[in-house]
């Protein structure tokens, strides 16, 4: 076998355009006949992209020769037969501004390798080489990626510390798993337990408060490597990186964020970041920090705990599993209570964030017909691809999986007398699963063995609360769990404006119901999704704030009078309105 590694080049071609040109060079292609593929979904954004879509041409050459290269699917090409070295010439299409794809202009570029790297069927094991090059319109730009540089000693091109050149990774696997920012982004350090952490962000963001962010970003992985590792305090991505990584891209209102195993690639509204010389932050900057916290939590859970069907990942497909409840809900769990742990927070504010998730998963009728087990199975199909019903006939994995896990957490402490508690799962998964994936057999978590690897963690039998919770689509008692740790969780008063029952949006300037909740006043009364609303008891709807003004002159069980157009058709409905939705709040006993 030809152990020659796969050469990748990469050039931010055409900034205006939006074109990356990438080459491939196989030393040992397949004497039949090379088949080449892109992946079509990205891990940890669980739906079928299509990432080959970007690609607007590809051609095939063996020593300047052309060879025949001819799509065979969706996601995949087959050259003529040939003997290597074959290089495989393609040009991507970059103009997706989201943690997922690719990103190129004049100010900077962003790509994950499930974007850009084809993966040559069958050397997929290959050692894999890739040489970043400099774009003509810029001299000033660097590179940002936990992609390790390739060894000086065996390269000389070996790209140095944030420059271009050379990077290497054991495997395509790996190649994939670690985003790359190129620009002239604002940039901080630091070390959590020794290890070296890079903030890499991207975009206008006036008087940046770089120090604090980076302290306070210090202290959440300061504090999730020492959950993990209470006696070593060894960073987990130390197997495939030499640091880790934060890429965010600041934009009017983005949000969002998606795990790789040494980095993570974010984005978020410059509005909820600090600003230097303000003692206070933002209110959304809570919300930066939970993301942080999120997305580095799953450096160690799903990265590299893994429910079984993840291992190893199928690209070219949809990777079914019940345990996203698991992956994403014990995550969206333990971020704000890392922050908690950090002294980030208090337990106000704690509660406070608590006390929104429970409203969140309560106002929602989907809770009580799909499982949080069904949710994370049909996430490809169902979750990712939401409509104006979902609401009525989805649950979040989640955020209801992050009440399973705090329902968990209470339940175990409680059965052992506070002798033990989801902290204790934690850390038997990352032992047997985790730490040593990317270094020794990897081993992922089977469907059904929840149960027993919580048994066998805390010495709790939670067999009949996983059947009634996950399985099935019952409420977490919440509020006897939380009595029995000296919390109080309390309807807070109901308001006195009246309320339809729907959630809206803008759409082209006018005020449309985006979901319509079955069972509410506006259910009963005609309106559908998609109706724009004219007016409420004949006075004109101009913007989303007139909804609920309108409403303040109303008590709960009048009937208003609501015009709205269904397409381009005027109509009449007598809305009988309902008392609005009292909130949750959680207090000390």
């Amino acid at each position: 076998m030809n152990a020659k590694p796969l050469l990748y080049r990469l050039i931010p071609a055409d900034p205006a355009g939006h074109y990356f040109s990438v080459e491939l060079t196989l030393h040992n292609p397949n004497p039949d006949g090379q088949v080449f593929s892109l992946p079509a979904w990205i891990p940890g954004s669980y739906l079928i992209r299509d990432f080959s879509r970007h690609i607007v041409h590809i051609a095939a050459s063996v020593n300047g020769r052309r060879v025949d290269i001819q799509k065979t699917t969706n996601h995949s090409w087959r050259c003529a037969p040939c003997k290597g070295p074959l290089t495989v010439q393609y040009t991507v299409y970059a103009w997706d501004l989201s943690v997922r794809g690719a990103h190129f202009d004049e100010t900077h570029a962003f790509f994950n390798g499930t974007s850009v790297f084809l993966a040559p069927e069958g050397h997929t094991h290959l050692h894999c080489l890739v040489d970043l090059q400099a774009p003509a319109h810029r001299s000033d730009w660097k590179v940002y990626t936990s992609l390790p540089e390739a060894d000086a000693a065996h390269y000389p091109n070996a790209a140095k510390r944030h420059g271009f050149g050379l990077y290497c990774a054991p495997d395509y696997d790996a190649l994939i798993d670690h985003p790359v920012e190129m620009g002239t982004p604002k940039v901080a350090r630091f070390k959590a337990h020794g290890a070296e952490h890079e903030l890499v962000f991207t975009g206008i963001v006036p008087n940046l408060d770089l120090d604090r962010i980076t302290a306070d970003v210090q202290k959440i992985c300061e504090t999730q490597i020492s959950f993990f590792e209470p006696e070593t305090h060894a960073a987990p991505f130390l197997d495939s990186s030499n640091r880790y990584v934060f890429m965010t891209m600041v934009t009017g209102d983005g949000y969002g964020g998606l795990e790789h195993r040494a980095s993570t690639a974010l984005m978020t509204s410059r509005n909820d970041l600090p600003v230097a010389g303000q003692t206070n932050a933002p209110d959304g900057y809570t919300n930066f920090l939970g993301l942080v916290s999120h997305e580095y939590f799953h450096t160690w859970n799903v990265k590299r705990i893994k429910p079984s069907a993840f291992v190893p990942y199928q690209l070219d497909r949809e990777n079914h599993s019940r345990l996203l409840w698991v992956s994403e809900g014990f995550t969206s769990y333990y971020d704000d209570l890392m922050l908690l742990r950090a002294g980030l927070i208090d337990e106000a504010k704690y509660f406070d964030l608590l006390a929104k998730t429970i409203d969140t998963v309560t106002k929602a009728p989907g809770r009580l017909r799909q499982s949080v087990a069904d949710s994370s199975f049909d996430a490809w199909t169902r979750f990712y691809k939401q409509d104006e019903n979902a609401p009525n006939a989805l649950v979040s994995y989640y955020s209801k999986g992050s009440l399973i896990a705090l329902g968990l957490d209470l339940f175990i402490r409680h059965t052992s007398g506070g002798q033990t508690s989801l902290d204790d799962v934690m850390r038997l998964l990352w032992g047997r699963y985790g730490r040593h994936f990317y270094t020794g057999t990897q081993e992922g978590i089977d469907e059904d063995d929840m149960a027993s690897l919580i048994h066998e963690a805390c010495g709790v039998d939670v067999a009949d609360f996983l059947a009634r919770y996950v399985d099935n689509c019952e409420d977490v008692p919440l509020q006897a769990l939380l009595a029995d740790a000296g919390i109080l969780l309390e309807r807070t008063t109901t308001p006195s404006t009246p309320s339809l029952d729907v959630r809206t949006r803008t759409s082209h300037g006018r005020i449309e119901l985006a979901s319509v909740i079955n069972g509410g006043a506006a259910h009963q009364g005609g309106l559908s999704a998609g109706d724009q609303l004219v007016a409420i008891g004949g006075l004109r709807v101009a913007d989303a704030g007139d909804v609920d003004r309108l409403l303040r002159a109303y008590n709960a069980n009048d009937t208003v009078v609501v015009h709205v157009f269904r397409r381009d058709e005027l109509r009449t409905f007598n809305v009988c309105l309902s008392p609005a939705a009292a909130g949750w709040a959680l207090k000390r006993k």
